[in-house]
């Protein structure tokens, strides 16, 4: 079949300007070498907007070669990643937190249904591949859970979805366990439908699969990954008429077992690990700060600074990296506590509060994860 001039005119015309942007110089001036190597100390989230700068920008960018640079330079920071929604219009935003400079950036919206009950969602990451996951959460309108994983990746600062949850579910726990997804329980396809179902999510694979079952559904959730295991526990609950519940989902095994007495009945507040220690912000008087000893069963207040409970209101969200304790509260302002080790090897704490921006004054928040970026 023959092909006209035009057409393979066009054709040349189409790889001469192909060439052209594969050959143009990432920096003119500059070899590129070293321009690859401007690029990859932009910091968090400039790196993806500097894509819409040219093509070869964007080609280099997204190379997967550039990030691989990137992690062996260890350029990558923590950022707090916050999930929080507005106390009028229940409308959800999540945005991160640099505590080297103490500004926030807005995310993208995260791709969800219109109607939504924010506090449905649960919410873990795998910090060292800067990735979020949301997960399930229930629609407003009709009350019925719904079972999407969305995804955040700060390498494109943008939301991507994955696959969908086996079981609809909200209010429930999740966490990231060896690299892998573990929601656990909540409330089924109806409200009020407690369900003990667990599953996994292989990120590599990128498939859900059940795993054990709990024993008993919970009537709420906090959690905590220590090592290979996720604590899971209901809490102290009002009218504090009921000793709260507690399990302990072994991953390597694959099985629950239950959780310590001591353990739980201390469990009074919000949870966060910080090397391989767990610790909890009480959320009763002057939010106390506790660690849980394992040898002993016994939780051990923290001495040192007292609780910034002034300038922080109800209700958490908390996280922890690189020795630092990070609690967000209500208007997302956010402690920073450091744990340091005493006189008698106790523990003491040191707190400093930095202030939100005025903008954030009606939001709540739902979920802190750390995330390198």
């Amino acid at each position: 079949m023959a092909v006209s001039k035009s057409s393979s005119g066009k054709q040349q015309n189409d790889r001469d300007q192909e060439y052209h942007k594969k050959s143009e110089p990432l920096i003119p001036g500059l070899p590129d070498e070293i321009a690859e190597l401007c690029l990859l100390h932009l910091p968090y989230p400039y790196q993806s907007l500097a894509r819409s700068v040219c093509c070869s920008w964007n080609r280099t960018i997204t190379d997967p070669g550039f990030l691989l640079s990137r992690r062996s330079l260890s350029l990558s920071l923590p950022y707090l990643f916050v999930f929080a929604f507005h106390n009028s219009t229940a409308r959800i935003q999540w945005q991160a937190f640099d505590p080297r400079s103490g500004r926030w950036f807005i995310l993208p919206p995260m791709p969800c249904p219109k109607s939504v009950f924010p506090p449905g969602f649960a919410c873990t990451s795998i910090p060292r591949q800067g990735q979020l996951y949301v997960l399930g959460g229930m629609r407003s309108d009709t009350q019925t859970s719904i079972n999407t994983t969305v995804v955040y990746t700060t390498s494109t600062n943008q939301w991507s979805i994955a696959s969908p949850m086996v079981t609809p579910r909200s209010f429930f726990a999740a966490g990231n366990v060896n690299g892998k997804i573990i929601a656990v329980g909540g409330s089924g396809a109806e409200y009020n439908d407690s369900i003990t179902s667990v599953e996994c999510y292989d990120t590599r694979k990128e498939t859900w699969e059940h795993v054990a079952k709990m024993r008993v559904g919970l009537a709420r959730y906090d959690s905590a990954v220590v090592g290979s295991k996720l604590y899971v526990t209901e809490g102290w609950t009002w009218p504090f008429l009921f000793s709260p519940r507690g399990s302990i989902y072994d991953l390597e095994n694959d099985t629950w077992q239950e959780m310590k007495d001591g353990m739980k009945e201390g469990w009074t507040g919000v949870s966060v690990v910080v090397g391989d220690r767990l610790f909890v912000i009480s959320e009763y008087g002057d939010c106390p700060m506790k660690v849980y000893v394992p040898d002993r069963d016994a939780w051990q207040y923290v001495g040192g600074d007292k609780f910034p409970r002034e300038a922080m209101q109800r209700p958490f969200a908390v996280s922890g990296v690189e020795g630092r304790i990070y609690v967000v509260s209500s208007g997302l302002n956010v402690a920073i506590g450091t744990p340091i080790e005493g006189q008698n090897a106790a523990l003491i704490a040191k707190w400093e509060v930095v202030a939100a921006p005025k903008g954030f004054h009606d939001f709540s928040p739902l979920s802190c994860q750390v995330l390198y970026a």
